[in-house]
């Protein structure tokens, strides 16, 4: 039956039906091989996305917003695993580390640009593609595999927030710079994006128990209306204001406390599930696998050599941790995959049409590197175990 706008109802429930009963098919896949989905939700993307195997036209708008809710649940939940307190002092003591996330992950992105012949600024974008890790497959490795309270899991936060953090500040600069104005311009942004992170982490820190008791109610839809609205809310604002939405979900995670985060974690737990998968899937959607074969001998060699650097720096941040070898590898595996902000930062640059092939390059890069971080995150524990027992006999 066609609806207002002139669209088949009908059909698109029936392609919405299809696709929710195939992303529990691979759910439970996963689960039977005791595995992250994550990857499988990725190829599922890919293949139903336009030139797949079999494409859908599934409504896109629904999808994407189904999509952002999703990611945005994924770095909320995460962010109430830690107190204000506790994220001050793992900024704190974490800041060494970012630096060294930076130094050794930026580089590789920005060295590749620069060896194919393209642009300084476009291979500054490229730069920030390898940079970044992606918060949303990191959460949703370590909701998947139980890691959420391992003790390496403090050190890996600190460096996606910091990550966060950073791009805070890198998203209005290119932006700016790509539209060609001035560096005063971009100044400006940064400033007010540095600010508004300023004051959020403030209200979480200072006043997280004030707003918790606030929001709290007898009645367990009240609440998660609640909270759901205030999410909603901060990350729209903070999306306003040129910084992540990402970090504005993190940060109200952070400000509630007490009893309300069990009560969260139970309600909103499924919802999150839900709509972190049809983040991923929506992800692999976005590419188009016609395009990728003229580009995947580089992206899969800057996926390496980025593995290897992300390997290192979260290795080093655990370490700093005082967290031991098995706990190194895990903190290093999960921070492997890029996502969300990789695609924002490719996405600008195609816009501005900086550079033709850095969209295929980054989309063939991204979608390596975002297979390969949750399938390495679970097996790396045994096989590094295996290389430690080895070492020791």
């Amino acid at each position: 039956m066609p609806g207002a706008g002139g669209y088949d109802l009908s059909l698109i429930l029936i392609e919405l039906g299809a696709v929710v009963i195939g992303l529990a098919a691979l759910t439970r896949l996963a689960n039977r091989f005791a595995f992250s989905a994550i990857p499988l939700y990725l190829l599922a993307g890919l293949a139903l996305g336009q030139g797949g195997l079999l494409p859908v036209p599934l409504s896109e708008n629904l999808v994407h917003l189904g999509a952002e809710i999703g990611v945005l649940l994924l770095l909320f939940m995460l962010g109430l695993e830690y107190s204000g307190e506790q994220l001050r002092a793992n900024l704190r003591s974490g800041l060494p580390a970012g630096l060294v996330d930076l130094a050794l992950n930026f580089p590789p992105g920005l060295a590749a640009g620069l060896l194919l012949g393209w642009s300084p600024l476009a291979a500054v974008m490229l730069g920030g593609v390898t940079y970044i890790s992606s918060s949303g497959v990191a959460a949703g490795v370590l909701t998947d595999l139980g890691r959420m309270s391992n003790p390496e899991t403090p050190a890996v936060v600190s460096i996606l927030v910091l990550e966060d953090l950073t791009m805070a500040m890198f998203l209005p600069l290119v932006g700016v710079l790509l539209v060609g104005q001035g560096v005063v311009e971009g100044a400006v942004a940064v400033l007010i994006a540095l600010a508004a992170v300023g004051a959020v982490l403030f209200v979480a820190i200072r006043y997280g128990r004030a707003l918790s008791r606030l929001v709290a109610h007898r009645s367990n839809e009240a609440t998660m209306f609640g909270i759901l609205g205030l999410v909603l809310l901060v990350a729209g604002l903070a999306e306003r204001l040129q910084v992540s939405a990402a970090i504005g979900a993190f940060l109200v995670g952070i400000a509630i406390s007490g009893p309300l985060v069990r009560r969260t974690r139970q309600q909103l737990g499924p919802f999150r599930d839900l709509l972190a998968a049809v983040f991923f899937l929506f992800f692999g959607l976005q590419i188009d696998p016609s395009v990728l074969p003229s580009v995947l001998v580089p992206a899969a060699v800057l996926g390496i050599l980025s593995t290897f650097t992300k390997l290192v720096t979260g290795g080093w941040a655990a370490r700093r941790a005082g967290v031991g070898y098995l706990g190194r590898l895990r903190a290093g595996a999960v921070l492997v995959a890029r996502g969300e902000f990789s695609i924002v930062i490719a996405g600008l640059a195609v816009a501005a049409g900086l550079e033709p092939s850095l969209g295929p390059l980054a989309a063939a890069y991204i979608l390596f590197s975002a297979l390969l971080g949750p399938i390495l995150a679970h097996v790396i524990e045994p096989i590094g175990g295996a290389l430690l027992a080895r070492k020791r006999a």
